[in-house]
Formats: C-alpha cells, sequence, structure tokens
C-alpha cells in the first residue's frame, strides 16, 4: 500500500553555464535540452506538480506549458554554487512530503526509472531513491582494487560490479533534507539505468553524441 504523499518534481536551470555554454537551451533533436526531463517529469504520474527554478523568465519560452515557473535569485547562478545552495532555497519556498530533483542535462530518463524509484519511496520501505549506473568490470580506488583479488582473476561476468552514482535525479522525503541536509537518505534505493538513461551532457563532445541517440530515437518512433 502507497502512502499518499505530496510530490513535487523541480528541475534547477541557470543559463550561465561555462563549459557548454547555453547547453540548457541549445537544440537537441528538435527541443531545448532543457524540455526532455522537464517534460517527463510532467508525465510521472506520482509528481502532483512540476517546477521550473530558474533567475530567468525566458526560460519559460523552452518549456512545456504546464509546468511552473518560479523565478530565483540572482545569486544562484553563480560559479560556486552547489545543488545544495539551489535545493535549499526551492524548498523553502515550496511545500511537499516528497521531492524529485531531476537534472536537465540528463534528457533520456525514462517515466517508468522515476515512477519506480517514487514507489519505493510511497511503500514506506526507503527514504530516497537516486540514479545509478552498473558497472561489471575490474574497479580500483586509491591504487587498490575493491571488488576483486588480482591473485584470484574472475570472469568479468561473475564479478561484483560497483554502481556509479547519476546526476539524473534524486527523490528524497522533506525530512531527509530539513533534518539532515541530504538528497540520499540512510535507507535510499538505487534505480539502475542503462546506458542511454545514463547519458549526461556536460562538455561539446557529450552533446555530439547525445544529438546522435536523439536522431536514432527518433528514427525508431
Amino acid at each position: 500500500m502507497l502512502e499518499r504523499m505530496k510530490t513535487i518534481g523541480f528541475v534547477t536551470i541557470r543559463l550561465n553555464s561555462k563549459r557548454l555554454p547555453k547547453k540548457n537551451i541549445k537544440q537537441l533533436g528538435g527541443k531545448p535540452m532543457c524540455w526532455y526531463v522537464v517534460d517527463t517529469l510532467l508525465r510521472v504520474r506520482e509528481i502532483d506538480e512540476v517546477y521550473v527554478y530558474c533567475s530567468d523568465p525566458v526560460i519559460k519560452d523552452y518549456i512545456p506549458e504546464k509546468a511552473v515557473y518560479l523565478q530565483r535569485d540572482k545569486w544562484l547562478d553563480g560559479d560556486e554554487i552547489k545543488a545544495k545552495d539551489t535545493y535549499g532555497a526551492f524548498i523553502k519556498e515550496i511545500d511537499a512530503d516528497v521531492y524529485v530533483a531531476a537534472c536537465t542535462t540528463s534528457p533520456f530518463i525514462r517515466t517508468e526509472t522515476i515512477s519506480a524509484g517514487l514507489r519505493k519511496i510511497k511503500s514506506g520501505g526507503y527514504d530516497s531513491a537516486f540514479t545509478v549506473k552498473r558497472a561489471q568490470t575490474f574497479a580500483w580506488y586509491r591504487g587498490k582494487p575493491i571488488n576483486y583479488d588480482p591473485a584470484d582473476i574472475p570472469r568479468t561476468q561473475d564479478i561484483e560490479p560497483v554502481f556509479i552514482e547519476t546526476s539524473a535525479f534524486f527523490a528524497f522525503r522533506k525530512e531527509v533534507w530539513t533534518n539532515h541536509g541530504r538528497r540520499i537518505g540512510f535507507n535510499p534505493h538505487m534505480c539502475e539505468l542503462d546506458n542511454i538513461e545514463a547519458i549526461d551532457i556536460d562538455t561539446p563532445d557529450d552533446f555530439k553524441f547525445a544529438e546522435t541517440i536523439a536522431r536514432t530515437l527518433s528514427s525508431a518512433e
């Protein structure tokens, strides 16, 4: 039985990105890049409202009409600003039981993945959910192997996988943030992404690759 919880999706957007200038409104597959994740959130049945949190009202020209625009302070566009700053500012303005913070740089995340994470939270078994990519490979950290013994090399298919956190979305109960300042709680559910969903766009090369994927997906429809 799922708990009835007010659930808000939000996307924080700034228009002064440096590594890939204006990446959030750059055309990808015929639509602005930021349009994709906002549209996906709007189609998740478990989400009650979707907000776009941006300092510049011009962003309204690049997002679906059903999304709610909420203007944020200009200082939140600073280069040193972290997710903790924008999340905290948004949550002070908009109250909810569960928040879903999604990232524009992951345009291929699916509604089914977000829904699955929210159902885990609303079932009462988890306090948060976040996205990961499985790496079924030989992994090292600080000069040491972390998932195998070099003296007894396993087959790749038998190796213990590691999971790489991605920024596609973070879903969490309000108290996880208000009590602990965390977007990943103490009993999180990991939402495993496939290779397409896990694409994260931060550089020009990332964008070129995403364009290829967008064209492929469009031609398959």
